[in-house]
């Protein structure tokens, strides 16, 4: 049952290491019940034809959402849906055009607050997975110069397979083995950039989805967030792991709907 019978525009922010395809289950669903859908790659990302190499900041990364954002009219609002990391991506989006956005939803993703630089809860989280066994057979390579050194990451089959798509239908684990892609986390350029501000990041109404069997992002690191970044309106999708959009897509479908109705 449709939640809403206004049309919405949906954008959708993949996570790192992703693209636009780990989508492909709910962009037919939104359109079938009358809505607009943009499912974006950012840099180096999907089929987006930048290099690793080429990206040196946060914002380089995030230029097809900021490219996007800009050309929508000033009359015209989305609803933005960031996934994992690409919650960063999102706040980046809402301290800059927080006028064109209605309502932010983060699916099991990265929330910053406006009180620590921006890198602060990647941080949080990076430490507790190094305290484990979190990274699995993660790769990590080196790139840049030695004044300015940079890491990528990728998933690897068993942290995939362990921590991402436990729950996920096996199809779907093997498609991401063929299509992720290394990926940035710009911690030591996110601990330099201004915060986001209240007034402009903290202006958009958001709403964070938790879902219960992340492996990944912990459901106790997802409540550490929500609590840290003053997060009011929270959701749930029980029995979802860390690809909501694939384990649970009917469920993510109706909570998205709900938002728009709720929250638009």
């Amino acid at each position: 049952m449709e939640a809403t019978k206004e049309k919405h525009h949906y954008v959708l922010i993949h996570g790192i290491c992703h693209g636009a395809w780990c989508w492909y289950k709910i962009i037919p669903l939104l359109k079938s019940a009358g809505h607009w859908v943009t499912a974006l790659d950012l840099a180096a990302s999907g089929v987006n034809k930048r290099s690793i190499e080429d990206l040196h900041t946060f914002v380089d990364y995030s230029q097809p959402l900021l490219e996007f954002m800009e050309s929508i009219p000033q009359d015209e609002r989305v609803i933005l849906v960031g996934h994992s990391f690409g919650g960063m991506n999102l706040a980046l989006a809402m301290e800059k055009f927080p006028e064109k956005i209605s309502v932010a939803v983060f699916l099991t993703a990265i929330v910053p607050d406006t009180v620590h630089p921006p890198s602060y809860v990647i941080e949080a989280q990076n430490n507790r997975t190094n305290s484990g066994d979190g990274w699995l057979d993660t790769v990590f390579t080196s790139y840049g110069s030695p004044d300015k050194p940079s890491t990528s990451m990728l998933f690897g089959p068993m942290g995939l397979s362990s921590k991402l798509y436990q729950l996920s239908p096996i199809q779907d684990l093997e498609l991401a083995k063929t299509l992720i892609r290394p990926g940035f986390l710009f911690i030591e350029d996110l601990s330099k950039v201004n915060k986001f501000t209240n007034s402009r990041y903290g202006s958009v109404t958001r709403v964070f989805i938790v879902c219960d069997e992340d492996e990944a992002l912990t459901e106790e690191f997802q409540r550490w967030m929500i609590e840290n970044s003053g997060t009011n309106n929270v959701m749930e999708i029980h029995g979802a792991d860390h690809m909501a959009m694939l384990s649970k897509p009917q469920q993510l479908f109706h909570s998205l709907l709900d938002i728009a109705h709720h929250y638009t």
